[in-house]
């Protein structure tokens, strides 16, 4: 990338500022000192909260996978963005990502500290956060993924299973699942059931919470539940799921 706008940070200190986070109805005042000091953890940073790709991938990706992060040693997972924290608390509850700190970069400081800070006037969002990801030992850039210098907002790099693999290059990890279910089900029950014997853990929707029926037959092609996804692909119903396991 010796064209790039972007310059690693690897071997440096993480830039000493302070965040401004909403907690209830109480403003705290958290210090990266306080966040990284005597700590392991792994940050990534995207252009902003509710914004496609950052909200179907990137950021519930890492959450899935947080619990191997931690097996493997690392303390905390940070998602970075400049926003505000209303806005990042807002996100994170709509995207249910209890094991992700959102932290909000709201002037940018960080974010500029770190080299990273772009104008994307032309959207119309300001100041923004190009996506990288990076691991922080005890305040000190130990590995960064920059993604590259193009046109858009490219995402190849920064992602949770390109970090895992610098991380523990041996650890496998299952393929990301989504189920559609409706409540009272004992076909969703009978499949969560099997997911969770066979070691995955998966996203529900359940239908009737802002997914239709018309919502699940776009989808899927079909007007039964549950609806199992792994890895993107369809598998089917419960029946299905337990022919997919056996085979």
């Amino acid at each position: 990338m010796s064209d790039s706008r972007f310059t690693s940070k690897e071997g440096q200190r993480v830039p000493s500022v302070s965040f401004q986070v909403r907690e209830g109805e109480t403003w705290v005042t958290k210090r990266s000192d306080e966040i990284f000091n005597n700590r392991t953890v792994v940050v990534f940073s995207l252009p902003g909260a509710f914004t496609p790709t950052c909200s179907s991938t990137h950021l519930p990706r890492y959450n899935a996978l947080a619990n191997v992060f931690k097996k493997h040693g690392v303390d905390e997972i940070v998602c970075l963005s400049v926003n505000d924290t209303f806005v990042m608390n807002a996100w994170g509850a709509d995207q249910e990502a209890q094991n992700i700190t959102l932290l909000p970069d709201g002037n940018g400081e960080f974010t500029d500290g770190m080299g990273m800070l772009v104008d994307k006037a032309e959207l119309g969002f300001g100041k923004r956060s190009w996506r990288y990801s990076m691991l922080v030992k005890d305040g000190v850039v130990d590995k960064m993924f920059i993604e590259p210098d193009v046109p858009g907002d490219p995402f190849e790099v920064s992602d949770a299973d390109t970090m895992l693999s610098y991380i523990a290059p041996d650890e496998e990890t299952k393929a990301p699942v989504s189920m559609f279910t409706k409540p009272n089900c004992p076909f969703c029950a009978n499949a969560k059931a099997l997911l969770t014997e066979k070691g995955y853990d998966f996203e529900e929707v359940v239908l009737g919470k802002g997914v239709s029926l018309t919502s699940l037959t776009a989808m899927t092609g079909r007007e039964t539940v549950p609806q199992v996804f792994i890895g993107g692909k369809l598998i089917g119903g419960s029946d299905e799921l337990e022919a997919y396991f056996a085979g």
